[in-house]
């Protein structure tokens, strides 16, 4: 959530940095509420200290007049509660759908206003036609969309042997890799309830994009993130205790897989994956170096696999919803001809820990902490890279000596 002192002070910023990042949010509609809200609260306490005044003042027997006049104040204290609860109810609903402030050197614009900061390697090159990993698939057998999609629906895969080697050996590479950057692995539960979810910033906006137990107050959590967030909820931080640094592999599960064309088929974009997630809470002032961190954490395992990236800062409509800085690390799919996104490294500054109510001790106040979150990093579209990138002419794939060096079997 955002500052409400922040919005009330600086009415004019406010509406500029919103509109920069969604430009049909009601910003003016947000403002209105909030003012209406707290003017409906000072009726109340008004009516309330009224009431408490009138019981205190009555002296002796009560009379008929003395009735009528605390029925009609009650009356009209239950009316003005009744509204103040539906503004509350209206007021707050906004509140926690609009969008984190963005920092100042995030650009204008959308995805054609992302910023290339850092290209890494070359695209290699083939002396042969590209195979795409769906048409390697048909070689190497790596995974089963038909029978995924028979016991489960589309846009979900079965993986097979050789990619299950794989995914495990990914998995083993990255949590030793993030932990040698000081990031200490933890495994959550895949089940959320929908507290948590508003806490991340998932709720109430994105909930369509998540999957429900039915009858249940749990979900399938989207991402670690999520579980991450909630770990020390209403928690307050001795300075010495931070940054907390942790890594996560877990499952996560999106609706919003949807239809896509023929170039985001397979891998590219699916229901259920497999991701490692890096995320750390820190004081504000530490915010900037430990998103550095988490960047070349993720890049370090992309640096061990020879793959060819770039780094982007992206644009204010491209920035995720609770972020306020984001850097996507992109990398090269040559049977794509195309840069996908492996890695999202976001800085929600204090957007989660209000809704969380995460803080940290700083002499005799207490402050909100900072959360930042990056994939270090997604696995389906990091086996594409890998399996277009060391594809051979036969159409079998030699895959690098690091992945080797983790392989179960």
């Amino acid at each position: 959530m955002i500052n409400l002192a922040y919005l009330r002070e600086n009415h004019q910023e406010f509406k500029q940095n919103v509109l920069r990042k969604d430009p049909h949010f009601p910003v003016d509609e947000l403002i209105n509420l909030d003012e209406k809200l707290r003017a409906k609260m000072v009726e109340v306490e008004q009516l309330r200290s009224e009431r408490n005044e009138k019981a205190k003042s009555v002296k002796g027997p009560i009379t008929q007049a003395d009735r009528d006049a605390a029925i009609k104040l009650n009356n009209s204290l239950k009316e003005k509660e009744v509204e103040l609860e539906s503004i509350k109810k209206e007021f707050r609903d906004l509140y926690l759908r609009c969008p984190n402030l963005l920092e100042a050197d995030v650009p204008n614009g959308n995805k054609e206003s992302n910023e290339v900061v850092k290209t890494v390697g070359e695209k290699p090159k083939f002396s042969f036609e590209v195979k795409n990993h769906v048409e390697l698939n048909k070689i190497n057998s790596w995974f089963d969309f038909e029978a995924a999609a028979q016991m489960t629906g589309s846009q979900f895969v079965f993986y097979k042997t050789p990619a299950v080697n794989v995914i495990y050996a990914l998995t083993r590479l990255m949590l030793k890799n993030n932990k040698s950057f000081g990031f200490d692995p933890v495994l959550p539960p895949y089940l959320v309830n929908e507290k948590s979810l508003e806490n991340a910033s998932n709720f109430p906006k994105f909930r369509d994009q998540v999957y429900q137990v039915t009858d249940e107050d749990l979900y399938l959590t989207p991402t670690s993130e999520v579980n991450l967030t909630n770990l020390y909820r209403d928690h307050t931080f001795e300075t010495q205790d931070l940054p907390i640094r942790m890594t996560s592999w877990t499952s996560c599960f999106r609706r919003e897989a949807g239809s896509y064309g023929a170039q985001e088929r397979g891998l590219i974009r699916i229901h259920q994956f497999e991701k490692v997630e890096l995320y750390t809470i820190c004081e504000p002032v530490n915010a900037k170096q430990e998103q550095e961190k988490m960047l070349a954490a993720a890049e370090s395992i992309l640096a061990k696999l020879g793959l060819h990236y770039r780094v982007s800062l992206l644009a204010a409509q491209d920035c995720s919803f609770a972020s306020a800085k984001t850097f996507d690390i992109e990398v090269w799919m040559p049977g794509q001809q195309a840069y996908y996104e492996v890695s999202s490294c976001s800085n929600c500054t204090d957007f989660q820990a209000r809704r969380t109510g995460l803080r940290f001790k700083d002499g005799k106040k207490n402050n909100l902490v900072y959360t930042l979150n990056c994939s270090a990093l997604a696995i389906p579209r990091l086996m594409v890279a890998l399996m277009e990138t060391y594809q051979q002419a036969d159409g079998s794939i030699k895959l690098p000596e690091s992945i080797l060096q983790e392989a179960l079997w």
